[in-house]
């Protein structure tokens, strides 16, 4: 691609998997983001003195693509803390997976869990070997709730364990979750290899998980990073594609879209060709995902650095403090959050407080608070949900983001697979005779 100018357009995950692997198949990129900070919607803010996470994320070992990318952009290992699957209700749940080879260590986790009675431990070992052909044993067209009901899952175990699993990989109700989708996660996280299924926790902010040093080795090879420049147009020339900037247009060979789909949709949008592709694209459903943050004078101390909350409004508590971050700092997650986006910042977080209590820890109140809802955060994972390809049809333009065809739900996983995918669509694109 000697000589091949492309523009990445969004700096999140997506965009820079996108833009390492161009610069890495020979083209000179210019990376361009409207916030001043990389990572997208998996970014760090800055509030109070405290370096927080636009949402507290979660890894899982199965993340193989991500994991890679960050290695080879030179992240120190330090940067992330593996722990085998633990899934943990004070009180009600405890599930802890052993070092066994997979899937043993699920079925001895399953077996060796407290809180569980004997029919429900049968029945989640029976549902989980279920899932090792995920498309057969899900449905097309079949939710998560369906799939649980028809293989017979207890009420008691999908309340504590296969429900708080669908909403936090997939960010959509079990209700109207895609099943196919789920058995696949499931799948791929637990039956292949054990340290698939670790929970990766990240020790830093998330900017500095993996864009902070992906955007310092771009520049050490020549990328051009242009943070707090927003693209206001996209049209296409006779050879070359024009993006309209507030600083004026430029020109490039190939364009890689890697924002979110509602941008995505207005950018393309001012490319009559691509008017009914940006319609489709605006027409996609989406969830929210609120992250409230509670700062305490004292540390915290919770029963575990994750732990699960069973009929509140947060579903998972995270210590900070013990996973490498700020003393005294607690995050709080609530996936599709629709009703509680709604309410107020200061009535969510005492709430949170409140079951932050129950779970064990005596506090006083928290010095601050600050309630974070992204609501757009993924795409409405149900069945047929509309993903587009990385290939528009318009030559020399891809699309790149966690919403982009793929056989996984809107993670930071399956937006680093689609910025490689997108990456490549260009390159065999400027080889085409």
């Amino acid at each position: 691609m000697s000589g091949r100018h492309v523009a990445v357009v969004g700096a999140g995950y997506a965009g820079i998997a996108a833009a390492v692997g161009l610069v890495r198949g020979g083209a000179a990129v210019t990376l361009f983001d409207a916030n001043r900070t990389a990572g997208g919607r998996a970014r760090r803010i800055e509030y109070r003195g405290s370096t927080l996470d636009n949402g507290q994320h979660i890894l899982l070992g199965a993340y193989h693509h991500t994991l890679a990318l960050m290695r080879s952009v030179g992240v120190p290992e330090n940067a992330v803390r593996r722990e085998p699957l633990a899934i943990r209700y004070p009180g009600e749940l405890e599930l802890a997976a052993p070092r066994l080879p997979a899937p043993l260590h699920l079925a001895a986790a399953l077996a060796l869990a407290r809180g569980l009675a004997f029919g429900e431990r049968r029945a989640a070992v029976a549902f989980a070997f279920a899932i090792r052909r995920a498309e057969a044993a899900a449905r097309e067209g079949e939710t998560v709730a369906g799939l649980l009901d028809r293989l017979g899952q207890p009420q008691r175990l999908r309340r504590l364990l296969w429900e708080p699993l669908c909403v936090a990989a997939l960010n959509t109700p079990a209700g109207r979750a895609d099943a196919r989708v789920f058995a696949r996660v499931l799948r791929d996280a637990l039956m292949r290899e054990r340290g698939d299924s670790d929970l990766v926790l990240p020790a830093f902010d998330l900017s500095s998980l993996l864009p902070d040093p992906a955007i310092a080795w771009l520049g050490e090879r020549g990328a051009q990073i242009v943070l707090g420049g927003r693209v206001l147009g996209l049209s296409r020339g006779a050879s070359q594609w024009r993006l309209a900037t507030a600083e004026g247009a430029r020109d490039f060979d190939a364009v890689v879209c890697a924002t979110a789909p509602y941008e995505a949709a207005t950018l393309l949008g001012t490319v009559p060709a691509l008017a009914p592709l940006a319609a489709r694209i605006s027409a996609i459903a989406h969830e929210p995902i609120t992250t409230v943050y509670l700062q305490y004078d004292a540390r915290v101390r919770l029963p575990f650095a994750m732990t699960g909350v069973d009929g509140g409004h947060a579903q998972w508590v995270f210590d900070r403090d013990a996973l490498g971050g700020t003393r005294g700092l607690v995050a709080a997650v609530i996936s599709s959050s629709h009703a509680q986006a709604a309410l107020d910042h200061d009535v969510l977080a005492t709430a949170v407080h409140r079951e932050i209590e129950r779970l064990g820890a005596t506090l006083d109140p928290p010095r601050w608070t600050k309630v974070i809802s992204e609501k757009r955060a993924t795409f409405a994972c149900v069945p047929g949900a509309f993903r587009p390809p990385a290939a528009t049809g318009a030559p020399g333009l891809a699309l790149a983001g966690d919403y982009t065809e793929g056989p996984y739900p809107a993670t930071l996983e399956a937006a680093v697979v689609s910025g490689a995918r997108a990456a490549r669509t260009i390159l065999d694109w400027t080889q085409t005779p």
